[in-house]
């Protein structure tokens, strides 16, 4: 009987679920899931998972203590909340969560580093293994460094909104675990800006970028693992068959389960040896400039650290409205 498209990728790429939903993680079983604020705050307002979302809040009030105002009691929730969403996910995979440090600690080594210990601390407290967690870090050059620290504890990190070969490569020589080079975002932004409708998935930026980086690390022999994410269509994931990783939606999921066809594999380590590839070597100076110059990296990075930020925001205020609710009907933990 004929293979269909998911089938014939789980043999070469280790399929990721792109969400927060947990209805979608069972239907798929993939080997990982990565979560990220846009995708929480989405779940969160699914009747199906109100009760995660209450017993956090709830639990928050209670060990915040009597004194505590709504908003203290809102923001030790909203720590815990991806924690609880995470905790049910690792439930039914047998692999790895991702988890987002805040968006808006991006710039900051240090705050970046206690949030992501607190995340790890949480997930032990609860009996999980730091080597089922990997704590999601935007790919500035302060995040990388934090993350570079968190590695040599024993921490395991996605650096995320990750849109250059400079940062591929700083995460690389830092000894970063995985990272998630977005194609879909990519691919948006040379849509906008060349003023094209679309592009042949082979000649897609998103894909292109990623294959780039894909062969870098292999020729070079670096460890850290890529995993293409922010898909726009099932033509970016077919032609980059054989990537360590693919983290990919629901939708794109049901898409590739629907389709029967031939899937070859596009980028494998085999090939890689002779390519002609020239090493950089890269300082915090290089990869300014590297960024500076890369207007498309520049500009998706900002905007997605600012589009995460949003969605925290609106996780907030959507926990300070459901607190107000339960607290006028006097539900307790």
């Amino acid at each position: 009987m004929p293979k269909n498209l998911l089938e014939q990728l789980r043999e070469v790429t280790v399929v990721v679920a792109d969400t927060g939903d947990i209805q979608s993680i069972e239907q798929f079983k993939p080997q990982d899931a990565t979560t990220n604020p846009s995708l929480i705050t989405a779940a969160a307002q699914m009747p199906e998972y109100q009760n995660i979302v209450d017993l956090t809040l709830m639990t928050a009030k209670k060990d915040a203590g009597a004194g505590a105002s709504p908003a203290q009691i809102v923001s030790l929730a909203f720590d815990r909340l991806a924690v609880a969403f995470g905790l049910k996910i690792l439930q039914i995979i047998p692999g790895r969560v991702s988890t987002e440090v805040d968006a808006r600690l991006s710039y900051d080594t240090d705050a970046t580093l206690a949030k992501a210990r607190d995340l790890i601390a949480q997930y032990k407290a609860a009996g999980i293994s730091p080597e089922r967690v990997l704590i999601k870090i935007a790919a500035t050059w302060e995040g990388i460094k934090a993350a570079e620290i968190l590695e040599k504890e024993g921490i395991h990190c996605n650096l995320t909104l990750l849109f250059g070969l400079h940062q591929a490569i700083a995460c690389a020589e830092a000894g970063i675990t995985l990272i998630s080079p977005f194609v879909g975002r990519i691919l948006d932004w040379y849509k906008k800006d060349t003023g094209r409708d679309s592009y042949p998935a082979a000649e897609d930026p998103g894909v292109l970028s990623v294959t780039t980086i894909y062969n870098y690390y292999k020729k070079f022999g670096y460890k850290t693992e890529v995993m293409g994410a922010s898909f726009r269509n099932i033509g970016e994931i077919t032609e980059l068959a054989g990537c360590d990783l693919l983290t990919i939606s629901p939708g794109l999921l049901t898409e590739l389960q629907n389709t029967v066809a031939e899937l070859p594999r596009k980028l494998d380590p085999a090939k890689v040896a002779n390519l002609s590839i020239a090493k950089i070597s890269l300082d915090k100076t290089t990869f300014e400039q590297m960024h500076n110059s890369d207007r498309m990296a520049s500009d998706k990075l900002a905007e997605g650290i600012d589009g995460f930020t949003k969605a925290l925001i609106s996780l907030e205020k959507l926990l300070a409205e459901r607190l107000a609710h339960l607290e006028s009907n006097k539900v307790t933990a």
